[in-house]
């Protein structure tokens, strides 16, 4: 496994908070813990340009401290951290560790390693709000950048008899493929995969990434809809709508729903007939 580093991230403006978490996601951060005047935001000491780095700072006016994290201490690290989610009586997300949780419709046991995606993020936790008007009942669904495997799980537990999961991320890959081990899937398949393999056809589309990789890859993800299908993505800031409405549009992509929280918004789509 790659050895990760920590970055102590102090010393911003309150205000900018999300927007430099964004950024940070699109500087090949995989994960960002949130505190009121801290974030810890850790990235494979392979994919770490401390030039990138210094330009963020510029812009966003912060201190930074840096330390190595050793791989066996990751697990350590999250366990003292994480927390159960529950999405009202619809969804409750907890580690192995804590007590099962009564009064909700499905619950999802995960592992919390390096993997993003533990639903405490506001994406991830309005995916999971919107997927819950969705019919996935014998529908294929494909999971674009699958992290912990979370949303794929729970397509599954919603109904989906056939689930794609891909992520290009090797350390998510074998979280995701534990996670599903765990919650007893079967019909769930995780490939190690940088493109999309456009000769696939789902009748659901989620994609929790970043703007920049959602809209390099809007051309794919339209091109493997089915007629009625919906596309659910999120990992996008409210100042992100404009810009991947115009990209989704050349496409033939439009706008069905929109749902916001913390300043990040997740938007669905459906693509003209």
């Amino acid at each position: 496994m790659s050895q990760y580093l920590q970055l102590t991230i102090s010393s911003f403006e309150q205000n900018q908070q999300e927007i430099l978490i964004a950024a940070l996601m699109e500087s090949e951060f995989e994960g960002i813990e949130e505190s009121e005047t801290v974030l810890l935001a850790y990235i494979k000491e392979n994919d770490f340009d401390e030039m990138k780095l210094k330009g963020l700072q510029n812009s966003f006016h912060f201190d930074y401290k840096i330390k190595s994290i050793p791989d066996q201490n990751w697990n350590a690290l999250w366990e003292s951290n994480f927390d159960p989610v529950i999405v009202s009586d619809f969804v409750a997300i907890r580690a192995h560790f804590h007590k099962r949780i009564a009064d909700v419709k499905h619950e999802i046991v995960i592992t919390p390693k390096m993997s993003f995606g533990t639903g405490h993020h506001a994406t991830t936790f309005m995916m999971v709000q919107q997927m819950r008007s969705l019919d996935f009942q014998n529908k294929s669904v494909f999971d674009f950048g699958t992290g912990t495997g979370i949303l794929a799980i729970l397509a599954e537990k919603m109904g989906a008899t056939s689930i794609l999961a891909i992520d290009n991320d090797a350390w998510s890959i074998e979280n995701a493929m534990e996670n599903t081990k765990t919650n007893l899937c079967k019909y769930i398949k995780i490939e190690k995969a940088d493109k999309i393999n456009e000769d696939n056809r789902f009748d659901i589309i989620l994609a929790n990434i970043n703007k920049n990789v959602i809209i390099d890859n809007l051309k794919a993800l339209a091109s493997i809809m089915k007629a009625d299908a919906i596309l659910l993505l999120s990992g996008l800031l409210t100042a992100d709508e404009h810009e991947v409405k115009q990209a989704a549009s050349k496409f033939g992509l439009y706008q069905t729903n929109k749902a916001e929280r913390n300043n990040w918004i997740c938007l669905q789509y459906q693509r003209e007939n």
